[in-house]
């Protein structure tokens, strides 16, 4: 089976040793996806909201790379600061995701890589040439 990096430009993860991604054959592997712009920064300190499009946008982004997208994500795990915002994770998941949609796991934590950091999303999904929905 081969196995591929999934590489980004710019990658705000290369400070940190990790990769964004793995595919291996025809799954994807993504690494946990933060609202961490172009530059490396953490976008939208204090707001859940901006901090969640900006999460879910870095992940289509990586899957898009390893040549998969949103509508093949088979499982995401959720990592929350607050359960307060599990509403607005359903709500987005029914923008991000299509039906019928991926397993997931939804945790809170009491901290993420950053002390401003509120959700990071990690993903399986199939590749999009192997994917038959």
């Amino acid at each position: 089976m081969k196995i591929t990096n999934i590489a980004i430009t710019p990658d705000p993860y290369k400070p940190y040793r990790l990769a964004q991604g793995y595919r291996a054959g025809d799954l994807l592997f993504i690494s946990g996806q933060t609202a961490i712009d172009g530059s490396g920064q953490l976008a939208g300190i204090g707001n859940f909201d901006i901090q969640a499009e900006k999460t879910f946008e870095n992940l289509q982004k990586v899957l898009e790379a390893g040549g998969s997208s949103l509508k093949n994500v088979i499982k995401v795990t959720i990592f929350l600061r607050s359960m307060e915002n599990f509403n607005k994770i359903v709500e987005l998941r029914g923008r991000y995701f299509t039906a019928p949609y991926p397993a997931d796991t939804i945790v809170e934590v009491s901290s993420l890589y950053s002390p401003d950091a509120l959700i990071e999303i990690e993903a399986i999904a199939v590749a999009d040439e192997a994917a038959e929905r």
